[in-house]
């Protein structure tokens, strides 16, 4: 199995998975998107709304702001020692009191640990009017995109890696092609960037002299974080989960061989 970096950010990624197969790619894309622990606001009381909005909207929209925060000060509520009755090491309060007019955004909410933060300071939550306050006290902890998706920690998607292959195309495929898989040099059409292919055959469609196809043992990923975690933290707590889970599955088939 191996592993080819494509392109990389701080909360993007997108790599070619080698010599593998359907079973693990769908694997890794499952853990990825609902697995692994994000922090998210579960719980809002809210002690003053007059804005035009029900406190219930309000609070599934803050339900879906991203927060950054400290792996390895926050457990799950039910894995934490407190046995889920709340406390400082599942749960993190944010308050927020604003008065009209103004746009209410994620950036005023104040929180009682300083690593616990919105990823963006800009997401609008609401808009308050002349007259207008919004008080409340959110309570944050972590979960999993399987039990909802505001705790979904990343979108992946993926696709097999195309082989593209052209013998005499017609050199109008350069211009058709969408994602400029093609160009043309010395006056042949040449391939430059086969991993870029979606697999339109919009190609296929005009011109005979290519061939477009799949590669059932590589896969392109693209993988965006969508929570509080750099990209490549997501990859690597994935990897972690499915290598225990690996691990717990050998030593159960040990035992039960003997």
């Amino acid at each position: 199995m191996n592993i080819k970096i494509l392109e990389k950010s701080d909360m993007r990624i997108k790599f070619l998975l080698e010599k593998s197969n359907p079973a693990f790619a769908n694997t890794l894309r499952r853990v990825i998107k609902n697995e692994i622990p994000t922090m998210a606001i579960e719980f809002v009381d809210f002690e003053e709304n007059t804005s035009g909005m029900f406190d219930e909207l309000i609070a599934h929209r803050l339900g879906l702001i991203p927060l950054a925060f400290d792996t390895k000060s926050y457990n799950l509520k039910g894995e934490c020692k407190c046995a889920g009755k709340g406390c400082s090491r599942c749960e993190v309060t944010l308050v927020l009191e604003k008065q009209g007019p103004c746009t209410v955004k994620s950036g005023n909410m104040k929180s009682t640990d300083e690593s616990v933060y919105p990823t963006e300071k800009e997401i609008p939550i609401i808009e308050l009017l002349e007259g207008q306050r919004i008080k409340f006290e959110a309570t944050a902890q972590l979960g999993l995109g399987i039990d909802h998706i505001k705790w979904q920690a990343a979108n992946v998607g993926y696709q097999y890696s195309p082989v593209v292959r052209v013998s005499g195309a017609d050199a109008k495929i350069v211009d058709i092609c969408p994602t400029h898989v093609f160009e043309k040099k010395d006056g042949k059409v040449k391939v430059v960037a086969e991993d870029k292919c979606t697999l339109c055959m919009r190609c296929v469609e005009v011109s005979e002299g290519v061939s477009v196809s799949t590669d059932e043992t590589s896969f392109i990923f693209d993988v965006e974080s969508v929570c509080g975690l750099p990209v490549k933290e997501v990859l690597n707590r994935a990897l972690d989960i499915i290598e225990e889970r690996a691990e717990d599955f050998a030593e159960s088939v040990k035992k039960a061989l003997k």
